[in-house]
Formats: C-alpha cells, structure tokens, sequence
C-alpha cells in the first residue's frame, strides 16, 4: 500500500510538470525563420512584407543623394521680386522692360537687347538710356533758356561757347554738383567694387534696383500701380530718346553755323522770305 501511495504520487508531480511545460510553450516567440518546405505555395501579402526580397528594398543612400539634391535646388533657385511692377521674363523682348510703342513696338536694330544678353546688360543698358534721356531733356530745355534769358554772369551767344565763359569759381561748384549727383547714383544702384576681384564686380547693378529709380521724386509724379508705372516709364523713354535726337541736332547746327537757335530760326526765315540775311552784317563782320 505503502509503494502504491509512491507511484501515485510521482505520477500526480509528472501530470504537473507536463501541463505547466505545455502551459508555458504557449507564450514563447515564435521561430524568426520560417521552417523549410520542399513543397511551397505563393508567398502571402503578409510573407511579402515581412520578408521584403532584395529588388523591394528601398535604398537608404538614393534616398539621402536624392533629398540633398532636391535641396540645392531649392535653395540655390534665386527668388525674383517684382520691381515697381516688373519681373524680369527671359522670353520677352528686353526681359519685359516697358518702353516700345506702335508703329515700331519693340525696335532694336543694333542687338542691344538681343537673346543672350544678361539681365544685368539690359538692366545697364536701361539705365544709360533713362539716364542720357533725361541729360537730354534738361540740355534742352537749357539750349532755349540760356540763349534766351540774360545769364547773372553776362553769358552769351551760342549754347555751345557758353560753357567756356562761366567764371572758375562757378565752374567747380557746377563739375561738384553733377559729381555728387553721379555719385549718390552709383552708390543707390551699383554694386560695390571688390578690387581683389575686379571683374566680378565691374559694370555690376543691384539686382533690386530698378533702372533710372534712384528715389528723387520731390513732385510724387511715380505711380503706386505698375501698369500706370510702365506708361509713364514708356512716357518718359520716348520723349528722352527724341530729347537725345534734338539735342545731337542743335549742338550739330551750332557748331556748323555758330548760331543761337532761334538766330538760325530767323536766319532762315529771311532766306525763304527773299531777304539777304548778310544785309545787315558790317564789312568783314560774320553774322
């Protein structure tokens, strides 16, 4: 009875011990590679992911290259600002730049606005033209006044020999005022030298200056909208450029005839009218 007791005790402990081993298999991981089959069906969506083949996998290194490159690009692409109303357009005549007007429209015979010139050319250009118109129309206005009004320092005659009669002192603060002008020009529009690498920086304008506006209107003539902006900026180009014309024309009569304009308007008059224009002349006098 004793030995029956035994054996039925060992065998309660080893009915234990094996349902606790199965209890605690039921939690353990799961083996990491699936178990070999000679015999194998098509790999479920689920076996796809969780066992990517080497053509799905994503290279981490393109992935790197690529997102550096997008973002050079991003940075190194310049952001153009409108100024006063214009962007400049690589495929418009002149970039964009108001200033033509029928019957020619957009009228470059010479390719200084030609494709291939950079912005900065045409920009440059601009300015020169603004800035000679402008020369210009005052000069003209001044041809009429200084040889029709008397001058503070007894100038007279021609426009063209009236420069060489101002006195010293009058000259030098006339040649420091246009120097100042030209100065404070540069300074608002163009880039600063760099002389340890000159050419870098020769004939450089700002890229957010617009040509010709230096910020001087006293008078509040510049229009706040651009469309109204680009007529009056065309306005001003075209009478500039036949300011230019007229002036090369007077200055060109002048030294041919060493006349006043209106002497050469009247000179002509009595030419027309069958008047000798010498007749009043003395012996040997040049009128």
């Amino acid at each position: 009875e004793h030995c029956t007791t035994a054996i039925f005790t060992i065998t309660m402990k080893l009915a234990i011990l094996a349902a606790y081993i199965a209890t605690a298999t039921a939690f353990a991981p799961a083996p990491s590679t699936p178990a070999k089959f000679s015999l194998q069906s098509t790999p479920t969506e689920e076996e796809s992911i969780a066992n990517p083949t080497p053509e799905s996998t994503i290279d981490a290194d393109a992935i790197v290259a690529n997102a550096a490159a997008t973002s050079a690009t991003t940075t190194t692409t310049p952001k153009i600002t409108p100024l006063n109303g214009w962007t400049p357009n690589e495929s418009l005549p002149c970039y964009g730049l108001p200033g033509s007007l029928p019957p020619t429209g957009y009228f470059d015979p010479l390719g200084f606005a030609q494709n291939g010139i950079s912005l900065n050319e045409i920009k440059r250009n601009r300015e020169a033209e603004v800035m000679h118109g402008r020369v210009a129309m005052i000069a003209t206005v001044g041809y009429f006044v200084g040889e029709s009004f008397p001058s503070p320092f007894g100038i007279t005659g021609p426009a063209n020999d009236q420069l060489q009669q101002m006195p010293l002192p009058a000259f030098i603060l006339l040649s420091t005022a246009i120097a100042a002008t030209e100065l404070n020009r540069a300074r608002i529009g163009w880039v600063e030298p760099d002389f340890g690498n000159w050419s870098k920086t020769l004939w450089k304008l700002r890229e957010g200056y617009y040509p010709g506006d230096i910020g001087f209107d006293p008078l509040g003539f510049k229009p706040k909208d651009a469309k109204a902006f680009a007529g009056m900026q065309t306005r001003e180009l075209q009478n500039g450029r036949l300011a230019m014309i007229g002036v090369a024309g007077m200055c060109a009569q002048e030294l041919v005839n060493h006349r006043t304009i209106v002497g050469t308007i009247e000179f002509y008059q009595k030419v027309y009218s069958g008047i000798d224009p010498y007749a009043a002349c003395g012996e040997g006098v040049i009128c």
